[in-house]
């Protein structure tokens, strides 16, 4: 059996059982945190891990989530990161990653406000030509604020409507800075098959995520004690290119869970390259379309489309709401857009170094 098929088969089983891993898992759901539903392209919202741990030296995503648009005050979610790897060489067998991520959520007739900055570390170690592994920790601002007086209380009922003009005797809320803290892990094992005009990859990639390790106390006012919950994040993502052919199916599987809140999410892309690339060679950079479809467990149906061309890509998606609250938002779950610049491995081939 040749070195190729030995492999092939590794990389099944492995997908197999960790697949059934993860749909063992609790399938109940809820949210608390800010969420994508464009997973590979928020790398450092599932660990912090994933900082550095690409093909590439320097890699950014922009992105941009507008959620339940039906109603008056919807979710409105960006996010931009940077990170790239540091002393990467080809006899190096450990290196460094380095990832700054930038979230910004407003919602609410208050335009709550939530901020969060955080500087990503990792530390990456070859186990050999197809394993790598890598622990990360994060760490920076959690910060909140918002237009208050925007609120109406139960206090200003007048005995027909809301009136602004009474007083609430609400105590006034106030805005607030605090630290934020997270670990992360990951394991990748890669197989990649090179030809004089292709390459074919096979890569698989476990991760976990631990975030607001620190429960930053909500202050949002005197005598304030609640405590932002830790989030767990574990994730499979893949990248499966079908030797020989022009399709690449990228199944993804995550579980996310905070305090009682639990979310199941999982689906693939599959892509069709326009243009096949050499990563290997870095002769042909990729230009590829894809479609996508996954499921957030009772909540909603998202569809993607996606283009990469050389360097860039940008993604498209939509979320069907199908939980009960699609009778207030009409079914309308929320509109994403993506936007990432990878600097790929044909920049690092003409510099002679390695990016695994």
């Amino acid at each position: 059996m040749s070195f190729k098929i030995i492999n092939t088969l590794k990389i099944k089983i492995l997908a197999l059982v960790s697949v059934c891993c993860f749909m063992g898992m609790p399938t109940s759901l809820n949210a608390q945190d800010i969420h994508f539903s464009q997973v590979f392209e928020t790398p450092l919202l599932l660990s912090p891990a994933n900082a550095g741990f690409f093909n590439g030296y320097v890699r950014s995503n922009i992105n941009y989530r507008n959620q339940w648009p039906a109603m008056n005050n919807t979710f409105k979610t960006m996010a931009l990161s940077v990170d790239g790897g540091l002393f990467k060489t080809r006899t190096r067998p450990a290196f460094m990653g380095l990832g700054l991520q930038i979230t910004n959520d407003k919602a609410g007739a208050a335009n709550l406000s939530t901020t969060n900055i955080l500087l990503h570390l990792n530390g990456l170690l070859k186990i050999n030509r197809h394993s790598v592994a890598s622990v990360g920790i994060a760490g920076g601002t959690w910060a909140m604020n918002g237009d208050y007086n925007n609120l109406l209380y139960a206090s200003q009922f007048n005995g027909n409507y809301l009136d602004p003009n009474l007083i609430s005797g609400e105590i006034p809320y106030r805005q607030f800075t605090t630290v934020d803290l997270s670990v992360g892990a990951a394991y990748e094992y890669s197989f990649l098959s090179t030809d004089q005009d292709h390459d074919d990859e096979i890569s698989i990639r476990l991760a976990y995520g631990g975030f607001h390790l620190n429960r930053p106390v909500q202050d949002f006012g005197v005598g304030s004690s609640y405590e932002m919950p830790v989030k767990h994040v574990m994730s499979l993502t893949s990248v499966l290119d079908i030797i020989d052919t022009r399709f690449t199916a990228m199944p993804a599987i995550i579980f996310q869970k905070q305090n009682n809140f639990q979310s199941l999410y999982f689906g693939s892309i599959l892509k069709y390259r326009l243009r096949t690339g050499t990563k290997f060679t870095g002769g042909r950079t990729q230009n590829a379309f894809g479609l996508g479809l996954f499921y957030r467990n009772r909540d909603a149906f998202v569809a993607k489309a996606t283009f990469d061309f050389g360097n860039y890509s940008c993604g498209l998606s939509y979320d069907l709401n199908v939980s009960s609250y699609r009778v207030a938002s009409n079914g309308l779950g929320g509109m994403e857009f993506s936007l990432r610049y990878n600097m790929l491995a044909n920049s690092l081939f003409a510099a002679r170094k390695e990016y695994k």
